[in-house]
């Protein structure tokens, strides 16, 4: 008697081996939600304030030139720069709430930190980080051909607002031959001397000891940096 071969369905898979050995991919996440310009332009000048602050001094946390963290206590040793956040935290309806530590023994100074509640905290992280990353491209990725009057218009509201932040909340290195601030965020560098060159001025980023130093020129330059980091605040009075 011979033995009937057994024929192998290959319609369908087997039960013993998988149909595919590559596991189904997640859905890619969902990109956030556009921003009108002056939504970003408000959070783009937060992210810079920021980005404009020392690093945290403990252990495991970013050297000079990486990306800075998203503290949910912001802390300024500047007044001017904490309304400033305030301000612009408010009108992104992100509530904070701004208390002063004073220090020192023979030399005082004031510590103002702004928190952020743990509701708002999500919403705070994401358009901030949303405000940064679109407002960096819009500086750093060169004219767009066809590109609109308003667009255009706003790309040097965005360049203002990066110098606005750095006069408040840098380091300010005054001579008499250059206005300069100090930072310790590369990226942060990057975008003010993109910035200022969309504001036809020339400024040059070394490094310093520790930081990044942004300059440019006294006189013509200097003063057109100033005019137009100026102008957002004579229109919208800091509350």
């Amino acid at each position: 008697m011979v033995a009937e071969p057994i024929l192998l369905d290959r319609s369908r898979p087997s039960s013993a081996l998988p149909a595919s050995s590559t596991p189904p991919s997640a859905p890619p996440p969902s990109a956030p939600p556009p921003l009108d310009w002056t939504t970003l332009a408000d959070a783009f000048e937060t992210a810079c304030l920021l980005r404009c602050m020392p690093p945290p001094a403990t252990p495991g946390h970013r050297h000079v030139g990486q990306q800075p963290v998203r503290p949910t206590t912001i802390e300024f040793n500047r007044e001017e720069a904490a309304r400033r956040t305030r301000q612009l935290l408010n009108r992104l309806d992100i509530p904070v709430r701004h208390e002063v530590a004073v220090g020192g023994l023979r030399r005082r100074y004031e510590l103002h930190r702004l928190h952020v509640g743990r509701e708002h905290r999500p919403t705070y992280a994401a358009i901030v980080e949303n405000g940064w990353r679109r407002g960096r491209r819009e500086l750093l990725g060169g004219p767009v051909p066809g590109a609109s009057t308003a667009r255009r218009l706003w790309r040097t509201r965005l360049a203002a607002a990066a110098w606005r932040a750095a006069l408040l909340a840098g380091g300010r290195h005054v001579r008499r031959h250059i206005l300069g601030v100090r930072i310790t965020d590369r990226e942060l560098g990057a975008v003010l001397v993109r910035g200022a060159a969309l504001l036809d001025v020339p400024a040059l980023l070394r490094p310093s000891t520790g930081c990044f130093l942004v300059s440019v020129a006294h006189g013509r330059d200097r003063d057109r940096i100033l005019r137009y980091a100026a102008e957002e605040a004579v229109q919208r009075p800091v509350a």
